[in-house]
């Protein structure tokens, strides 16, 4: 953490010279010293951060920097928000009401105290560098290497291709073998790269020898070839090692052209298996030589790869071959640990020692590496108490898994770039298996000032690029995505957790309560070293400031799992260094208004404290709040009038808050980025001593929203033009946008305000809900050129389904809860209904050229699913037109008098999976068994579901048409669909 916090503060110190030191005189030469001194120790920090695990005295020497560091960052963040608060103030004299700056406390216009101010501030900056200087030079004392690579490099563990005793990993090693032996699409390639990807310590390796000592792969190969690559990727070793491994005779030579020529003519002819073990390089120029030379084997040669990276497998072009390798079973984890912890025990040894064993086993979560380690290290240790005090340690306290576990993990994180390190770290605020939101997360790095812009980047960008690079490096896995793959949140796995927790075992903190009462720091009291902490399990009543001790240099205070009902001015006092404040989830009826003094604060979570039902008006001191987060706290009715004064917000998260009345203040904050839902309520209870409510036509100017948006219409829309004012067109940076009406509106102003909205060009999901329209034909529906995701939900009296299939980019399209719809015709396809029409056109016809997913759900009222008349294979045999060529599943739910599939199903050859809920479907699901009238439609997919379905925790069970008349009489805990 230290490396990457020091190269935030150069960067910090230089815009500051360039720009704010004329605020602080006498101290732009005691800034320039402190830059010196700060990029004299960065050249040295990567060696002391690898030396750290290893010597005290580097881990003091760091820690002494790092206070220093965190010291000046406050300093600084004090200076920036004296700046904040003048622009604040001038901003105030010609545009903010006396009302709102009455809020303001009375010191930030006395101009005595901002000279006293601008004084200690120069007198600490002085003080800091004295002690900087100290440090600096103190690193003289430590051999440190500069840069790159220091002499003190973590040992790689090296590999053969002979394999131990295995448990599990049956279904994997088939994987890896059929592809080995039959390979994929890709069979145009001579020699085919399949890459194993997965955590340090999860068995990547192991899955490799398993298919490599497979009887068929031998009997396969005419040559097979084990090499371990590991970094840095040496390409004259490597060479070197395949000329060995085919049998032949290493030139003396260094040159890699020699050596390449030997390859080339040695594969030649030739089916040849090579594993490259522990792959890290991304460059492709290190790796197309070997490639080239390799091209020279027979077809149905392979390469297979074991790495942690993706990137990697997309720079050697084997992205769709990827075997992503998962954790291993519990059963199989345990039997792995007591092949190793008891074999040779005595029976009555075995028995006492097995049921600890089995609770120790818990820890590995999975990782057969940590599995084996903990069996080396119980295979020692004889009799009971030595067994249960392993298992009442915590994972990182023990010396075997820091040196064996933790190694890979640590080759991994010093592979990171040390902003992309600090952000990993941060993420040990998360209790254990917590779902971390994706864009949550790059709010709280935004929070800690994690996140530099990088050349036309924005923050959020860069905080997208960071995350996206975790998850590529195998940090992050168990992704949940929205419809279109994106990941939208993640988890950690325990042993990472536990590995970053190794790491930031003086700084992060998770404290858990016990017995109701909150556990001491007392471990931490004496030097106030826990920056970031995380209460767990806090019972229902205050939070007080014994619950904290005394740490009072805290960044990060964020509860789980928790019943907090209040806080007041003695816990606030002891915090006024926070930048993250997390109170979400918790029983608080009201904040308190000395809330107002955090002015460090850039995030406040408050979300799904239900009983909430005001903001202090003290909230708009925040002058450095980044991220207000509201979200389901559904009694609060409104947001303090004076939120314009919060210039640095950019995130306002307000879903589900069903009260809520934005004022129309909120339009002015130019800074805003983010805000997830407007709802529109009308004026009619509007207080005329109050500011008005935040209209539709306040959109107008806040074209810099981005990501997703919602508009709900609580009530119809008195003027149309509202709509049109809001010019919603503009707003290029969202990228989802739903729009959800009153099911008890008016018609004609409901279609007239959907014909107004016309969307950003860019949009790629849209979602129109509770609509009480007659028709759907706005005029802009055709020309989202980009739309990939499309769902029309809950429409009383529509009767025709727009003409989608001329979008050209959509994936997805959900279709639900129509209650007047008796057909979808052709018109849905964007043609008349006769291929005879079509066929005098010299071009093909593409329709729904991208539709991946088709659902139909809760269509009571439809008939019949046209299709083309006078269509057939044969007479389409020219492509004179196409339907859904890409279209994988289809789904149709409670479609109570549906009949008939469309003729056009026949030609879907990527349709994969027909789905079909026979109990509210039956008429369809009767003729779509096999030898009835739909099934010539269908009889081509792999995968029918045709049937009664039930859901019972989130699996899904599926009971045939045959056995149905027997389910009915059947009792089911689930829901049944």
């Amino acid at each position: 953490m230290t490396e990457a916090l020091i190269s935030l503060f150069i960067e910090q110190l230089a815009s500051i010279i360039q720009q704010e030191v004329k605020l602080v005189m006498g101290v732009k030469k005691e800034v320039a010293k402190l830059t010196s001194n700060f990029k004299d120790i960065e050249v040295v920090l990567k060696n002391a951060e690898e030396r750290k695990v290893k010597e005290v005295n580097v881990t003091q020497w760091l820690e002494r920097l790092k206070d220093v560091s965190y010291e000046m960052d406050g300093v600084l963040d004090k200076w920036r928000t004296e700046i904040l608060k003048q622009e604040a103030c001038n901003a105030g004299s010609t545009s903010i009401t006396k009302k709102v700056c009455f809020c303001i406390p009375a010191p930030w216009f006395c101009s005595g105290r901002q000279v006293v101010l601008r004084h200690d501030i120069a007198v600490k900056i002085k003080e800091l560098n004295e002690r900087l200087a100290l440090i600096a030079s103190e690193r003289q004392n430590y051999n440190f290497q500069p840069r790159e690579r220091g002499i003190e490099q973590i040992e790689r563990q090296k590999s053969s291709s002979f394999v131990d005793k295995t448990f599990g990993r049956v279904d994997e090693k088939e994987k890896v073998v059929k592809k080995l032996l039959n390979g994929s699409g890709q069979e145009r390639a001579t020699c085919l790269v399949i890459p194993i990807i997965g955590m340090g310590g999860i068995g990547k390796t192991t899955l490799a020898q398993l298919a490599y000592n497979d009887e068929q792969v031998q009997a396969h190969f005419n040559n097979r070839i084990w090499v371990c690559v590991s970094d840095p990727f040496d390409e004259i070793k490597i060479a070197k090692d395949i000329i060995e491994g085919l049998k032949k005779e290493t030139p003396a030579s260094n040159v890699l052209q020699t050596l390449l020529e030997v390859i080339h003519e040695s594969v030649k002819g030739k089916k040849f298996l090579l594993v490259l073990d522990d792959v890290w390089n991304e460059e492709y120029r290190k790796w197309e030589p070997l490639k080239l030379a390799l091209q020279n084997g027979a077809v149905g040669s392979r390469i297979l790869v074991t790495i942690r990276n993706k990137k990697v497998a997309m720079m050697m072009g084997a992205s769709a071959d990827t075997i992503n390798l998962k954790e291993l079973s519990d059963e199989n984890c345990r039997k792995l640990f007591s092949h190793i912890a008891l074999v040779d025990r005595e029976r009555s040894e075995y028995g006492t020692l097995e049921v600890i064993g089995q609770e120790i086993v818990k820890k590995c979560r999975g990782l057969p590496l940590v599995a084996k380690t903990l069996g080396g290290l119980m295979r020692y240790k004889k009799n009971r108490k030595e067994w249960q005090d392993i298992l009442n340690s915590k994972i990182w306290e023990l010396e075997v898994v820091e040196k064996q576990v933790f190694q890979p993990l640590l080759l991994s994180y010093y592979d990171l770039a040390p902003a992309i390190k600090r952000c990993l770290l941060y993420c040990v605020i998360f209790p254990k298996d917590y779902g971390i939101a994706k864009d949550e997360l790059i709010e709280l790095w935004m929070s800690q000032n994690y996140l530099n812009s990088i050349g036309n980047k924005e923050k959020e960008a860069v905080g997208e690029m960071y995350f996206d690079i975790l998850v590529m490096r195998s940090f992050f896995q168990d992704f949940e995505k929205d419809d279109l793959g994106n990941i939208k949140g993640c988890k950690m796995h325990d042993v990472v957790h536990d590995f970053l927790q190794f790491l930031t075992k003086n700084e992060c903190l998770v404290l858990e309560a016990e017995g109701g009462n909150n556990k001491r720091i007392t471990e931490f009291d004496a030097d106030n070293k826990v920056r970031h902490l995380t209460l767990m399990f806090a019972p229902k009543g205050p939070l007080n400031r014994s619950s904290l001790c005394n740490c009072k240099n805290l960044r990060t205070l964020a509860t789980f799992d928790s019943k907090i009902t209040s806080f007041g001015q003695e816990l606030i006092s002891q915090v006024k260094c926070l930048r993250t404040l997390n109170l979400s989830g918790n029983s608080l009826k009201e904040v308190p208004n000395e809330v107002g003094e955090l002015v460090h604060l850039r995030y406040l979570d408050l979300s799904y404290n239900a009983d909430l039902m005001k903001l202090p008006d003290t909230v708009c001191n925040l002058i450095n709040l980044q991220t207000l987060r509201l979200i389901w706290c559904s009694k609060l009715t409104t947001l303090p009038e004076a939120m314009l004064k919060l210039i640095n917000l950019q995130h306002l998260h307000v879903m589900d808050c069903d009260n809520l009345k934005l004022p129309k203040g909120i339009a002015r904050l130019t800074t805003l980025r983010t805000l997830d839902v407007v709802g529109i309520h009308g004026d009619d209870d509007v207080d005329n001593n109050k500011e008005a409510l935040f209209e539709l036509s306040d959109l107008r100017n806040m074209d810099q929203l981005h990501g997703s948006f919602c508009i709900w219409f609580c009530t119809d829309l008195k003027d149309v033009r509202q709509a049109e004012k809001a010019h919603l067109v503009n707003k290029n940076c969202l990228v989802s946008l739903q729009l959800g009406f009153s099911i008890s509106g008016t018609a004609h102003i409901q279609e007239e305000t959907v014909n107004a909205l016309q969307p950003p060009p860019n949009l790629e999901s849209l979602s129109i809900g509770g609509y009480c329209g007659t028709t759907l034909q706005p005029h802009w529906m055709t020309s989202l050129n980009k739309l990939r995701s499309l769902t029309l939900g809950i429409f009383n009296f529509v009767e025709l389904v727009p003409p989608l299939g001329r979008l050209e980019s959509l994936e997805v399209l959900e279709i639900q809860y129509w209650r007047s719809l008796k057909k979808v015709g052709v018109e849905f396809l964007g043609i008349d209904g006769t291929i005879e029409t079509r066929t005098s056109s010299s071009s093909p016809h593409i329709l729904f050229p991208s539709l991946k997913r088709l659902e139909f759900n809760y269509l009571r009222m439809c008939e019949e699913w046209e299709g083309i008349t006078g269509w057939s294979e044969e007479k389409d045999s020219h492509n004179t037109i196409t339907i859904m060529p890409c279209l994988s599943s289809l789904r149709i739910t409670d479609c109570r008098v549906l009949k008939t599939l469309p003729n056009f199903l026949r030609n879907t050859h990527h349709l994969k999976e027909l789905v079909i809920d026979g109990y509210y479907s039956p008429t369809l699901a009767q003729g779509c068994r096999k030898g009835r009238g739909e099934w010539h439609k269908i009889s081509h997919i792999p995968d029918i579901k045709v049937g009664k379905k039930f859901v019972q925790k989130d699996r899904v069970y599926q009971i045939d048409d045959d056995e149905m008349a027997s389910a009915a009489s059947t009792s089911c805990s689930g829901n049944v669909y």
